[in-house]
């Protein structure tokens, strides 16, 4: 009697133990997710992390729309730079050979004025050579050593000038070049064609490629020539 009468008192002091279905409100309102957090404090942290992720491209973006600008500038002018230095290294070379070219030329025309003037006294030379007699043992001694030291000196001469550049026309026999032969007059002839040297007045010099005296030539023209030539004339009203 006595147990009884106990149990029936703590079951009239906790009513939760008489009805199972009796249960704290609180208890569901503190619920928490298995790791312990709460979803709506780890939605606001993850809005956070979303909001700083975009806020840091957008800076990004800037920056390098901030650092584009100076490198197209920098590139510009290393481009203006790299033309500039081009050109002149181009210029320069242009310089360097045309420099070469007018040296080259000054060693080899710069004594022309000199040449154009020692053919003269060449040819001089040439005439008292020619004159001479082919036979000099009949000579005196005298005019026989005269002879012989010009002869020497002409062929010295010719060596020397043939060593500078310089060299003498001898056109006789050949066809008349008008680069190289001024045509004195003319030989009718019928045994050669027209147009060849048939007599040399004075011989002409070039120095390397270039003239310094025409050759002083008669030219041939034949019979058939002349006449072509008289019936070209134009005839007179009479």
């Amino acid at each position: 009697m006595i147990d009884q009468k106990t149990t029936n008192d703590e079951t009239a002091q906790d009513p939760s133990a008489q009805d199972p279905n009796n249960q704290d409100p609180n208890a569901e309102t503190g619920a928490q997710d298995p790791a312990g957090l709460d979803k709506a404090a780890t939605d606001g942290a993850m809005d956070d992390i979303l909001n700083d992720v975009l806020a840091a491209a957008g800076a990004e973006t800037k920056g390098d729309a901030d650092v584009q600008g100076p490198l197209t500038a920098m590139t510009a002018e290393r481009d203006q730079l790299k033309d500039q230095l081009l050109r002149a290294l181009a210029d320069t070379e242009n310089m360097r050979r045309r420099s070469e070219r007018e040296a080259a030329n000054v060693r080899k025309y710069g004594h022309t004025p000199f040449a154009r003037d020692l053919v003269g006294a060449i040819d001089n030379l040439a005439r008292v050579v020619e004159s001479a007699p082919e036979n000099l043992d009949q000579a005196d001694e005298t005019v026989k050593s005269l002879i012989t030291g010009i002869q020497l000196s002409w062929t010295e001469l010719q060596s020397v000038i043939e060593k500078h550049g310089i060299k003498r026309v001898e056109p006789l026999g050949e066809k008349f070049d008008y680069n190289l032969h001024q045509a004195m007059f003319e030989v009718p002839t019928n045994d050669q064609p027209s147009g060849m040297v048939l007599e040399v007045v004075q011989h002409g010099y070039v120095l390397h490629d270039r003239l310094l005296r025409p050759a002083m030539v008669g030219v041939s023209k034949t019979g058939d020539a002349a006449s072509a030539t008289g019936n070209d004339q134009p005839k007179t009203d009479e």
